[in-house]
């Protein structure tokens, strides 16, 4: 609990007591490899916080993964937009490893927000930095070609190229995998 809260301490400073009461609503759960959080359709009930592993939210076109996001320690994880407006999801959640996390319900989150105007200005700098991420990530799948989308990739998240299949990590930087191939035997990392 205390990464956690060291965590969100670097979005918004909260008072402790309000902060440690906040953080108590969060219940450890456990999650094998590949289980399916979250699938198209269900309204996501939970917000989540990676404690231990990887998970992945994609969407299927035909029978062809394409991969969102990769969520790991120490970051939030689920379905942010079917979360927090209590809609269906349009694609799923997946554990890529066996996974630790933290969660809270959506009745807990916005009753607590409700209650704690300081918790809800957490979740608005929050929500920011992760629409400024989303925007950066159209970016660069937008206007880089597949080598810089593979650099930037690399000098942001090197660590993952041991901790991920290389399919995963082709399908989210939109590269056929033949050629991701080719780009990590090329560059030099």
């Amino acid at each position: 609990m205390e990464s956690f809260k060291i965590f969100l301490g670097k979005f918004h400073t909260i008072n402790e007591s309000v902060l440690d009461e906040y953080i108590s609503l969060w219940k450890k759960v456990k999650v094998a490899k590949k289980q399916t959080l979250t699938v198209p359709g269900q309204v996501e009930k939970h917000l989540y916080f990676v404690i231990e592993g990887i998970q992945k939210s994609y969407y299927l076109h035909g029978n062809k993964e394409h991969i969102i996001a990769f969520a790991y320690p120490p970051s939030f994880s689920g379905i942010p937009e079917s979360f927090f407006t209590q809609t269906p999801s349009r694609y799923y959640l997946e554990s890529i490893t066996d996974t630790r996390l933290l969660r809270v319900s959506y009745e807990q989150h916005l009753q607590f927000m409700t209650d704690h105007r300081e918790i809800e200005t957490l979740f608005r700098k929050i929500t920011e930095f992760f629409l400024n991420g989303v925007i950066q990530r159209q970016h660069e799948i937008m206007a880089l070609d597949m080598e810089s989308r593979f650099k930037v990739f690399v000098k942001r998240s090197s660590h993952l190229l041991q901790l991920l299949p290389q399919k995963d990590i082709a399908s989210y930087l939109r590269i056929d995998p033949t050629n991701f191939s080719k780009l990590i035997n090329r560059i030099q990392i």
